[in-house]
């Protein structure tokens, strides 16, 4: 490598407010500056989730943007993008391209061996076929994502059962996966300096409420609308209780319908999209979640971190997070009457809840920035060894 500094190129299609948004945000912002130079690509796309393009070039990474990267299949934009993306990996002379999100990471890995990038990392954050969709759709991504894993050198999965799923569907093979969880900046949750009361009062909520929350897109995998109907069992009970559900998405009326069907309009807070989550988060007595598929999503450590006992269904990377009975409490997806029942036992046990808050913040390191980071940096250290290894050889044998 010399004495210049590692060229390091992060793409990915859009940049909204989701976790491997934030996560492909924060390792450009904290990998090692004495040693790399690191640029953040990503389409010009937004959606009711928000962006981060702002917050990104406020934390000092380089952002660019590439207009022909959209999320949905375009074949004549998505051939533009590809051959836009060689040119600027040949022209930037990258050392790694680190990809994120699905079509980013079929497209950036054709992209980064066309231009012969020696290193090509791909994260899966999530696999991009589903249960959901068609037999052909689901398919077509299966055999993608095979032909694009012999175009990489390591699969980076934020949650074990991803890599579990993607090796039984012949994706890879077992040498190429490394596990790194996605990091958060675990301080700014542990700040005590807003106590919880005034934290209640900015939601509008009363300072004695018991309080159920969760943070994340309004959108069809999330389910938010089970929340409702899990929090209308609490609410029976306990008529102090309170939901507050942040964010945004495509589901926001079917939420509002939902919560006005069942009669919570009074006991059930929507915000919308905020940014300061930590505080937000000090307003709560218990972390919700109800997706029906999910990677690891990073709410789950947040919470953790602000001491929080969490309530989710048992999917993806979850489990990963949050060991039933431990630091929480897991039930199958679209199983409404456990997690209401699950709400409703925390609710009357505040000697649990503090446990299980308490167990959650002490396994909570593995999932900081600085191990992401660390681990990422001897990774790519690792991988571009082993490429300067391989070159030495084939110039040994001419």
């Amino acid at each position: 490598m010399s004495d210049r500094k590692i060229r390091v190129l992060h793409v990915i299609t859009r940049l909204i407010v989701g976790g491997a948004q934030e996560t492909a945000m924060l390792l450009c912002q904290h990998l090692d500056r004495s040693r790399y130079e690191c640029d953040l690509v990503t389409g010009q796309e937004t959606g009711p989730e928000g962006e981060l393009h702002a917050e990104t070039v406020r934390r000092g990474v380089s952002l660019k943007f590439e207009p022909d990267l959209v999320r949905e299949v375009a074949p004549l934009r998505d051939v533009a993008a590809t051959w836009n993306l060689v040119r600027l990996m040949r022209e930037g002379e990258y050392d790694v391209v680190h990809l994120h999100s699905s079509k980013a990471g079929i497209l950036g890995r054709i992209a980064a061996r066309i231009a012969r990038v020696p290193v090509v990392v791909h994260t899966v954050h999530g696999w991009g076929f589903n249960e959901e969709q068609s037999p052909w759709v689901a398919g077509t991504f299966k055999m993608l994502e095979r032909l694009c894993a012999r175009c990489c050198d390591a699969l980076v999965v934020v949650g074990s059962p991803y890599r579990d799923e993607g090796l039984t569907l012949g994706i890879g093979n077992p040498d190429q996966y490394h596990l790194i969880r996605s990091g958060i900046e675990i301080a700014t949750y542990r700040d005590e300096s807003l106590d919880r009361g005034t934290a209640r009062e900015r939601l509008g909520l009363a300072r004695d409420a018991f309080v159920v929350g969760n943070v994340g897109r309004l959108s069809p995998p999330k389910c938010p609308e089970l929340i409702v109907r899990a929090f209308q069992r609490l609410a029976e009970k306990r008529s102090d209780a309170a939901l507050v559900l942040v964010g945004d998405g495509w589901q926001r009326a079917q939420v509002e319908a939902e919560v006005e069907r069942l009669g919570l309009k009074a006991q059930v807070k929507l915000p919308g999209l905020r940014r300061d989550v930590p505080q937000i988060l000090r307003a709560f007595d218990v972390f919700v979640m109800s997706s029906s598929r999910e990677g690891l999503p990073r709410t789950l450590p947040q919470a953790m971190a602000a001491g929080l006992p969490v309530v989710a269904t048992r999917v993806g990377g979850i489990p990963d997070a949050v060991v039933d009975g431990e630091n929480g409490f897991l039930v199958e997806a679209g199983d409404v009457e456990a997690l209401g029942d699950r709400l409703v036992r925390l609710a009357e046990d505040p000697a649990l809840r503090e446990d299980m808050g308490a167990r959650g913040l002490a396994r909570v390191e593995e999932f900081a920035v600085r191990t992401m980071v660390r681990r990422t940096e001897s990774l790519y250290d690792e991988l571009l060894q082993r490429r300067a290894v391989r070159r030495g050889l084939a110039a040994e044998m001419r």
